[in-house]
C-alpha cells in the first residue's frame, strides 16, 4: 500500500462508510464508475489463467443466440475486463476442479489484475452455494427442497452458517442463494431448488438461511425476483401470466421477509438477483415497479440487485424490448439493477457512451456504483490493509467438507426424509432377504441437486469421480443390515426406455422376502438430467420406464417398498395401498444414502413434512393446496380430481401423535389486534418421535377469492414417548392481510377460521375468530411471522 493510498479519505477506516464511498465516487471518472457495474467470468473460458478444460458456456446454457453475447463479455482477457477496475469475479472455486490452495491461488492472480487499475479497488468474488458451497471436494448437503421438509429453520441457520464460514476461509464474498421462489407448478426443472410450495415456509426457511450465511460475513443472494416459477407450462425461463395481486399475496413475501429479517434480529440480506421471466410481458430485469417501488420504496432494501447470469442481453435476445446490449443495460439500470452477472456485456462500453450522449443520466451509474461501493466499504476491501493474500490466509488448511459439515449433512438428509406410509413393511425388522432394486439404489449422484458440484461441473471430468466420498443406497443399506442378505439389480436406467434390467430386476424381487425400489431423478442442467435447471416435465409420471418397472416388481407378490429420491413430487396414486411402504427423498445430499437407510430399519425416527403436495394423478395441476374452493375441491363441475395422494405438511412417524384442546385467547379481535392460539399434542405411541404441528388461516368470505386455508405458523415439538406439551401461536391480524382488487393490501373484518393439526389436510382444531371494526390497510411495517412457543404438560 502506497502513502499515497494511505492517505487517500476512502481509505481510512475511521471515517464513515457513507463518507467514504463519496470521496470515492467524487475521484472516479464515468468509466470507472461504470466498470464497478461488470464482472468477469474467467472460468468461462479460462483462457487468461492458463487452463485449458474444454468448457462450452454455450453447451452448459444451452442458449443458441448466445454467440455474440460471449464475444461481447466471455472472451474478454481479465486485464482488458478490468483496466478501469471491476465490481465482481464470477465463481473462481466454481468452475473448474481447483483445490482451495490452488483456487486461493487463482483468486489471487485475478484480484491483482484488477487492483493494476488506477485506483486499486478489489472486486467482490461471488459463488454459487445453493447445495453448500459448489467447489471441488465441498459437502454437498441436501436441496433446497429437503430444507423445506425438514421444518426446521434453525437446523437451516446451522448449514447456511457452515457454507459461510467456508466461503469467507477461502476470500469469497457473496453466495448465490437462497432460492425463494415459490412451487406453482410441479413440472418445473428448478422445483429441487426451491424451499416448497408455501410463501411463509419459504419465507422462514429461507430467512434463516440468509442470516446465518450472513453471520459468516458473506452476502445472501435472494433468488429468483420474482415470479420465475410460475411459467407457462412450467417452462424454463419461460412467461409468467399471472395478476399482480397474485404476485404480492403468493410470490413476494418471501423476499419482503428476508429483506426485513428484524423481527428475529440481525439485518435482511444484502443482495438481490433478478428473474429471468416476464410477468405479464414486463422482463423483472427492467421493471422499475418491482426493482425500485417495491424492493427499495416500499421495503427499504439497501443492498445490491444483482442480475442473474446474462439476464441482461436477454432483454435484447429473449425478451425483445431491448434493441442490442447496450440499450438492454441502460433499461436495467434505470430500472434499478445494480450489477451485471457473470460478464460486463450490457453495462459496458455501450453504456458509457450513452452517458455521455445524455441518454441515460449519469446519477443512474452513480446510484448503483454506491451502493455496490458500499458493500465493499463493509466487507473491508477499501481498507488499506486489505490484501488478497490475507483473505486468503488459511485456504490451504480449510477443509470444505470437515467433521462439523458432515455432521450437519447427516442432520439435515434424517430431518428430511418423509415417511408418506409406512405400510405393512416399515420399519423393517426382520433379517429378510432384501432386494435393493432400480436407478436411484447404486447411484449416489441421484441424492445430489443440479447446483452441487459433482453434477455440475465434475461430468466434464469423469476422472475425478464426485471429489468426495457419497455412499450409494445400497452401500447404506448393507451397512444398516449387516445380517440380511441383499442382492441388487438396476432395472432400468433414470430416463430412456430400456427395459433390458426388468428380468434381472424381477428375479432379485422374486427370490427375496423385501423388495426396495429406489426410483426417482438424477439431477443435471439443460435436459441432461430428469430435474434441475432446464430439465422440466411434460407430466409427473416417473421418468423413463420406471413405472413399468415398478408394476413388474408389483406383481411379483414380494412386498415392495418403494423409495422416491427426487427433486419434485411425482404422481404415486398408481401405488396407492399396493406398496408395503412409501418413503420421499428430496435428494438428501451427500449423507442421504444412510439417512434413508435408517427411516427404513427405524434407527431413524423420521420427521420430515411434505414441502409440496404428492400428486394422486400424472397431470394433477395446479399443483399446489394454495387454491380457492373451485380449484382445490372435487366439486362435480369438472371430471378432473385435483386432489392429492398425500396433502402439504404431511408426514408419518414409527409413533402417533394427537393433536386437540384448541383454545383461542379471544372470539372478537379488532383488526388491528393480535391473539393467541394454543393446541395440546401429545405422543400417543411408544417411541419418541417429532411432530410439526401447523397452524392454518382460513377466510371464507372476501373481496378477492381466496385459498382454502393457507399456513400461517409452524413448530417442531420433541416428545418422549406418552409425552405432551402445548404449542402457542402469537397471531397478529396482519397474518390475515391480503391483496383487495384495487391492489393494496388490507385487513378487512370478518370470520377468520383457525385450525391447527399436522398436515393441511389433517386440521382437527378448528375454531372461529371475529374481527372487527373497520378494513385496516396493512403496509410494509405488517407483522411477517407467527412466533411460537412451547410448553411441556404432564
Amino acid at each position: 500500500m502506497t502513502t499515497e493510498q494511505v492517505t487517500q479519505p476512502w481509505r481510512d477506516p475511521a471515517l464513515p462508510v457513507a463518507e467514504r464511498v463519496e470521496a470515492l465516487l467524487a475521484e472516479m471518472t464515468l468509466e470507472e464508475k461504470v466498470a464497478q457495474l461488470g464482472s468477469r467470468w474467467v472460468g468461462n473460458d479460462m483462457g487468461d489463467s492458463g487452463h485449458d478444460d474444454g468448457y462450452d458456456p454455450q453447451e452448459q446454457h444451452n442458449v443458441a443466440p448466445m454467440q455474440d453475447v460471449f464475444a461481447a463479455g466471455g472472451t474478454v482477457p481479465l486485464r482488458d475486463a478490468a483496466r478501469h477496475g471491476l465490481g465482481h469475479l464470477t465463481r473462481v472455486y466454481g468452475s473448474v476442479p481447483l483445490s482451495p490452495a490452488e483456487g486461493a491461488a487463482e483468486l489471487i492472480r485475478q484480484q491483482r489484475v484488477v487492483m493494476a487499475s488506477r485506483l486499486g479497488i478489489p472486486a467482490l468474488v461471488h459463488e454459487e452455494c445453493l447445495t453448500g458451497f459448489t467447489a471441488l471436494g465441498a459437502t454437498v448437503y441436501p436441496a433446497a427442497i429437503a430444507w423445506g421438509a425438514t421444518f426446521d429453520p434453525e437446523l437451516i441457520e446451522r448449514m447456511a452458517a457452515a457454507i459461510g464460514r467456508d466461503m469467507a476461509a477461502l476470500g469469497v464474498h457473496q453466495g448465490l442463494s437462497p432460492v425463494l421462489d415459490v412451487v406453482r407448478d410441479y413440472r418445473w426443472g428448478r422445483v429441487e431448488e426451491t424451499i416448497g410450495e408455501d410463501p411463509y415456509l419459504v419465507a422462514t426457511v429461507g430467512s434463516a438461511y440468509v442470516r446465518g450465511l450472513q453471520s459468516a460475513g458473506v452476502i445472501a443472494t435472494l433468488k429468483h425476483f420474482a415470479g420465475y416459477s410460475a411459467s407457462r407450462g412450467a417452462r424454463n425461463h419461460g412467461p409468467v401470466a399471472m395478476g399482480r395481486r397474485e404476485l404480492i399475496d403468493l410470490i413476494l413475501p418471501p423476499f419482503e421477509t428476508a429483506v426485513a429479517a428484524t423481527e428475529r434480529g440481525g439485518g435482511g440480506a444484502r443482495s438481490v438477483m433478478n428473474s429471468y421471466s416476464d410477468v405479464d410481458g414486463v422482463p423483472a430485469g427492467a421493471d422499475p415497479w418491482l426493482l425500485t417501488e417495491v424492493l427499495r420504496d416500499e421495503w427499504g432494501f439497501t443492498g445490491t440487485v444483482v442480475s442473474d447470469y446474462w439476464a441482461v442481453p436477454f432483454l435484447a435476445l429473449m425478451h425483445g424490448v431491448a434493441e442490442d446490449s447496450a440499450d438492454a443495460g441502460a433499461q436495467a439500470l434505470a430500472a434499478g439493477l445494480d450489477v451485471e452477472l457473470p460478464d460486463t456485456i450490457g453495462f459496458g462500453a455501450g453504456l458509457v457512451e450513452r452517458v455521455r450522449r445524455g441518454e441515460v443520466p449519469e446519477a443512474y451509474v452513480d446510484r448503483a456504483a454506491r451502493r455496490l461501493l458500499t458493500q465493499k466499504a463493509e466487507l473491508g476491501l477499501l481498507d488499506p490493509a486489505w490484501t488478497p493474500e490475507a483473505s486468503v490466509a488459511t485456504a490451504a488448511l480449510t477443509d470444505l467438507n470437515a467433521p462439523i459439515n458432515q455432521g450437519l449433512a447427516a442432520d439435515l438428509a434424517e430431518r428430511s426424509i418423509v415417511l408418506l406410509d409406512p405400510g405393512s413393511a416399515l420399519p423393517v425388522t426382520e433379517p429378510f432377504r432384501i432386494a435393493a432394486i432400480g436407478p436411484c439404489a447404486d447411484d449416489a449422484r441421484t441424492f445430489l441437486g443440479c447446483y452441487a458440484f459433482p453434477n455440475h461441473v465434475l461430468p466434464r471430468y469423469p476422472q475425478l469421480g464426485l471429489g468426495l466420498p457419497v455412499p450409494t443406497a445400497l452401500d447404506a443399506l448393507r451397512a444398516e443390515f449387516p445380517a440380511n442378505e441383499i442382492t441388487y439389480a438396476y432395472g432400468c436406467e433414470v430416463d430412456g426406455a430400456d427395459r433390458t434390467g426388468f428380468t434381472e430386476a424381477v428375479e432379485a424381487a422374486r427370490g427375496a422376502d423385501l423388495a426396495v425400489a429406489f426410483v426417482g431423478d438424477l439431477a443435471g442442467l439443460f435436459g441432461k438430467g430428469t430435474s434441475g435447471e432446464g430439465c422440466d416435465a411434460e407430466d409427473l409420471r416417473l421418468p423413463g420406464v420406471q413405472p413399468e418397472l415398478l408394476e413388474e416388481l408389483l406383481a411379483t407378490g414380494t412386498p415392495l417398498v418403494v423409495v422416491v429420491v427426487s427433486g419434485r413430487p411425482y404422481a404415486l396414486g398408481d401405488l396407492d395401498g399396493r406398496a408395503a411402504g412409501l418413503v420421499q427423498a428430496f435428494m438428501p445430499g451427500q449423507a442421504g444414502g444412510a439417512a434413508i437407510a435408517g427411516v427404513l430399519s427405524g434407527r431413524v425416527q423420521p420427521s420430515g413434512k411434505l414441502p409440496v403436495q404428492v400428486p394422486r394423478h400424472p397431470g394433477g395441476q395446479p399443483g399446489t393446496y394454495l387454491q380457492p374452493i373451485l380449484g382445490a375441491t372435487h366439486s362435480g363441475v369438472s371430471n378432473l380430481d385435483p386432489t392429492p395422494l398425500y396433502p402439504f405438511g404431511h408426514g408419518r412417524a414409527y409413533t402417533t401423535f394427537e393433536v386437540d384442546e384448541l383454545r383461542v385467547s379471544a372470539g372478537t379481535v379488532p383488526t388491528d389486534g393480535e391473539f393467541t392460539v394454543t393446541a395440546r399434542v401429545r405422543n400417543t405411541g411408544e417411541r419418541d418421535g417429532v411432530e410439526v404441528v401447523q397452524l392454518y388461516l382460513a377466510d371464507p368470505v372476501a373481496q378477492v377469492t381466496r385459498p382454502v386455508r393457507q399456513l400461517a405458523g409452524f413448530h417442531r415439538v420433541e416428545l418422549a414417548a406418552g409425552a405432551g406439551a402445548e404449542v402457542t401461536f402469537r397471531v397478529h391480524t396482519d397474518r390475515a392481510a391480503f391483496t383487495g382488487r384495487d391492489l393494496r393490501r388490507v385487513v378487512e373484518p370478518g370470520e377468520l377460521r383457525v385450525l391447527v393439526g399436522t398436515s393441511a389436510g389433517d386440521l382437527p382444531c378448528q375454531a372461529t375468530v371475529r374481527l372487527t371494526g373497520p378494513t385496516r390497510p396493512a403496509g410494509a411495517d405488517r407483522r411477517l411471522t407467527t412466533p411460537a412457543e412451547v410448553r411441556p404438560i404432564e
